[in-house]
């Protein structure tokens, strides 16, 4: 069969998967179940050296290699939500949000990296956040950590050092100390794929470790070592006086196999890309995916290591990882398709991560709706991961904790208002098969700093003007259609909203 028949295939068997999807009648979110929008630290607050706050890896990477960012732009000033915080909670009140989740910012709090000096500024900055939210009756929910690690850190080893098992216990120690009696949601570390394979093993995030095959797996380890560890400080010291739920925001797109050939690729791939963070916490066994210690145990003997590159787990830190989360936290934007061949195992760098997994994958030119060069829309995937993660790892509940699209600036942003749609449509469906989803998260409330894309593209409910000193921030059509979403607890696809009309707070907000 040629590529393009086993294309063309595999389309149609997505949309006979999607098809459950496809019926645009007006359909209900259950009662109880939350709606809000997130955004991160070092993408919206800007102040970058303001009020005792020190560098990160960020503020060093934009200001020693600024073109290393796509239009050669930072977070210095980004949303400035420093100072505009109260914009941005009226905003919250303007679409109705149960929740905001935003970030903690390390090096805000302990400029020293370390709980030595505790920044009273800082503190403030978040106490004033947290107080204006519950004012208005929206719940904070905390990251910890989402990529802006001190740079004093990162100069030690950052997550490739084991003692920053300890560095992150202790910062999780002062938020929970000083946050812990008004915020109940806990996420203790953003995206860890992200962190480790594109920060450690490769160049697409700070800080571009690039050491392929061997650091993200030692940063892999670590942060599971260290989420565990706040995980059970809360456990034993909070969680009787605050109740709070604690859990990790794992980046999880979905990896279809391209025809009944390739399925194990794709099961590869999937315990490769999340799998390897998931797996330790929410499976039986605990530990890394069996196929991860196989294959890059395999591979590193031929490739002349003594030892495998992947640094397991004792059986002492199997169990104190294991079940270290009350929610299954999930960041999902989109799918690859999956293939393997005898090409495969020499298409990549040796070793890298890739490499070990020995998969390739590509996405399909029909899946792009828009202009974005990172997301491209696939709602059926996202009920495949979602019916996957019930059927694996024993139907955790879960919190969407990012799902979103990228635009370019303009307020009329059809091609977000789609996807959304689709991918609540998508996310009813595995609901009403069972899958136990309590809450979505829109991502973003405003355009933000994106990282190595830098401002180019625009993922805001709201667009901000990056040329107006104000960062004046104006609400898209998305916002228009989210907060009709949030205010009727349904999904109705034929709603058309008036843009003519101010996005004005409702009763109770």
């Amino acid at each position: 069969m040629s590529r393009l028949s086993i294309f063309l295939l595999t389309f149609c068997i997505a949309a006979a998967q999607s098809k459950r999807s496809e019926g645009h009648e007006v359909r209900k979110f259950p009662e109880g179940f939350l709606f809000g929008t997130a955004t991160a630290s070092y993408q919206v607050e800007g102040a970058w050296n303001i009020d005792g706050k020190s560098e990160n890896i960020w503020d060093h990477l934009t200001h020693t290699k600024p073109c290393e960012i796509l239009d050669c732009s930072n977070g210095d000033i980004a949303d400035d939500s420093y100072h505009l915080y109260k914009r941005d909670v009226e905003m919250m009140r303007e679409l109705g949000l149960d929740y905001y989740r935003f970030s903690l910012s390390w090096t805000r709090i302990l400029p020293n990296s370390f709980p030595d000096v505790i920044n009273q500024a800082g503190i403030d900055y978040y106490n004033n956040l947290i107080n204006e939210l519950l004012k208005h009756n929206i719940e904070p929910m905390i990251t910890l950590y989402h990529w802006d690690l001190p740079q004093k850190l990162q100069t030690l080893g950052g997550w490739a050092n084991p003692h920053i098992v300890n560095w992150f216990a202790d910062f999780a120690r002062v938020a929970f100390d000083h946050f812990g009696d008004r915020v109940k949601y806990w996420i203790t570390i953003n995206e860890p794929f992200q962190i480790c394979n594109d920060g450690y093993g490769d160049t697409a995030k700070a800080p571009m470790v690039n050491m392929k095959g061997v650091a993200e797996y030692m940063c892999s380890k670590n942060l599971l070592m260290a989420h565990a560890t706040a995980y059970h400080i809360y456990d034993k010291e909070y969680r009787d006086k605050w109740n709070g739920i604690v859990f990790i925001g794992y980046s999880a797109q979905w990896y279809e196999p391209e025809s009944e050939e390739h399925e194990q690729a794709a099961n590869d791939a999937n315990d490769f890309m999340w799998a390897q963070y998931v797996h330790p916490i929410f499976s039986e066994t605990g530990g890394y995916p069996q196929v991860m210690k196989e294959r890059i145990s395999a591979k590193s003997a031929q490739q002349g290591y003594p030892r495998s590159r992947l640094i397991d787990f004792t059986p002492e830190e199997i169990e104190f990882v294991k079940g270290s989360a009350d929610a299954f936290g999930l960041n999902h934007y989109t799918t690859r398709m999956v293939y393997r061949n005898e090409s495969a195992d020499t298409m990549f760098d040796s070793p890298s991560f890739f490499d070990d997994i020995s998969a390739v994958q590509y996405t399909l030119p029909e899946w792009q709706i828009g202009e974005s060069q990172k997301v491209y829309s696939v709602p059926w995937g996202f009920y495949n991961l979602l019916t996957a993660i019930r059927e694996k790892y024993g139907n955790p509940p879960i919190y969407i904790t990012e799902n979103g699209f990228a635009t370019r600036p303009g307020l009329k942003d059809d091609h977000r208002v789609l996807y959304y749609r689709e991918y609540l449509s998508a996310m009813l469906d595995a609901m009403e098969e069972g899958s136990d989803v309590r809450a979505y998260t829109a991502w973003s409330l405003l355009d933000n700093f994106e990282w190595k894309y830098g401002y180019t593209e625009r993922f805001g409910l709201y667009e901000v003007d990056y040329n107006s000193p104000e960062r004046t921030r104006t609400p898209r059509k998305s916002a228009y259609v989210y907060k009709e979403i949030l205010r009727t607890r349904s999904l109705d696809h034929h709603y058309e909203p008036d843009m003519s009309a101010p996005l004005t707070i409702d009763e109770g907000h």
